[in-house]
């Protein structure tokens, strides 16, 4: 361990913009925030000025054990719906300015009225000021994992965080047990009181949702080492970032749109590519027509989009797959990513000679077409 301390400490010293540091798990109770806080410690022996900037014990025994004796940045307290709630003082951490900064919970959502909605992006402040941050985060809060995470544990994950987050990280480190330790930890009380433990063996600590959600853990940080190891030790003429963009086209459906965004958000990330959002704005969609909810869809879909770390386009035409071609031409496009058209079988007739045309001219530019399920 003084070995790996040592090594992020180094990174520390070669930079002026703040290190990132993040411990993912793949569930609740696998000693994320235990880690942290023994890494702390060891950086104190060391002589690094480390302080708690928010640290959730959540009550076990061996986190508030861990914590004991550690210089604590004390929580803002604020009222909201007439209750006292704590929160982190990121103006109070960046007024000490402590060389490294330990911030837990990363996908919490801050109290209304604070500067920033999410707690990524205090830690994105404190990076911006140079102060260097230990955070941890569980695999099901990563923003391109929503759709996955949901078929595999059936469970909707409100609190999430973009995936350019982990890629701002210097280090990303898995905690990692086996599905039986993490289970006798759960049932001996380590990670919530006795009350509840048979409702999460009976819920989301079911063995099967323990073993996808650890590959799933074990499979990003295998990705996110690898591209770390892409971009700090290969050399430069093997890299290819910028050379493929992937374009995807936006609509204001509601029901599929997301899902297809966060995919090729996964396939952008994976092919080191820049990823476009294409929005072709019809006559029928101008902001007169189009109905209130279709138009909160498309704002969040375009929002979405730019969290995943792509660029918005817009283009104004009621030809859609004429606009398609004209943009993947302009933009030396190497992949188109769409879901499937949905219309009517009178208006297929009129419009599969525009969609033949459009796969015509795709084949000749050599860009590639993925529909999404």
């Amino acid at each position: 361990m003084e070995e790996n301390i040592q090594q992020f400490l180094d990174l520390i010293r070669r930079s002026h913009r703040g290190r990132f540091k993040i411990y993912i798990g793949m569930i609740a109770g696998v000693g994320k925030t235990f880690r942290m806080l023994q890494d702390a410690r060891e950086m104190l022996r060391c002589g690094t000025d480390v302080q708690i900037g928010y640290v959730e014990t959540h009550g076990r025994a061996d986190t508030v054990r861990a914590l004991k004796g550690l210089p604590v940045i004390p929580r803002k307290r604020v009222f909201y719906k007439g209750k006292e709630i704590e929160e982190m003082d990121l103006d109070a951490i960046l007024q000490i300015h402590p060389e490294i900064v330990i911030v837990d919970e990363l996908a919490h959502s801050n109290v209304e009225g604070q500067r920033n909605a999410k707690r990524w992006q205090d830690v994105m402040e404190l990076l911006d000021a140079g102060i260097n941050v230990l955070s941890a985060v569980n695999i099901q809060h990563i923003e391109s994992l929503k759709d996955e995470i949901k078929e595999m544990v059936a469970i909707d994950v409100k609190e999430r965080i973009p995936d350019r987050v982990l890629q701002e990280a210097d280090e990303v480190v898995n905690i990692d047990l086996t599905a039986e330790e993490l289970l006798e930890r759960l049932k001996s009380g380590k990670i919530y009181a006795k009350d509840k433990i048979q409702t999460a063996l009976d819920h989301f600590f079911q063995a099967g949702n323990i073993l996808q959600l650890r590959e799933l853990a074990l499979r990003e940080v295998a990705f996110r080492v690898g591209k770390k190891v892409e971009e700090e030790v290969l050399p430069r003429t093997y890299r290819t970032k910028g050379m493929s963009r992937i374009v995807v086209c936006v609509s204001s459906n509601s029901e599929t749109q997301q899902h297809i965004i966060r995919k090729a958000a996964r396939m952008a990330d994976s092919f080191d590519a820049d990823l476009l959002a294409l929005y072709v704005q019809t006559r029928g969609e101008n902001n007169d027509l189009i109905p209130l909810d279709s138009q909160r869809h498309l704002m969040s879909h375009l929002e979405l989009t730019i969290q995943l770390g792509g660029q918005v386009h817009k283009v104004v035409s009621d030809n859609i797959p004429q606009s398609i071609s004209e943009f993947c031409r302009q933009q030396h496009a190497t992949l188109l990513c769409m879901g499937q058209p949905s219309f009517s079988f009178p208006r297929l007739l009129m419009r599969a000679g525009s969609y033949r045309k459009l796969l015509s001219e795709l084949k000749e530019m050599g860009v590639d077409l993925i529909i999404f399920a």
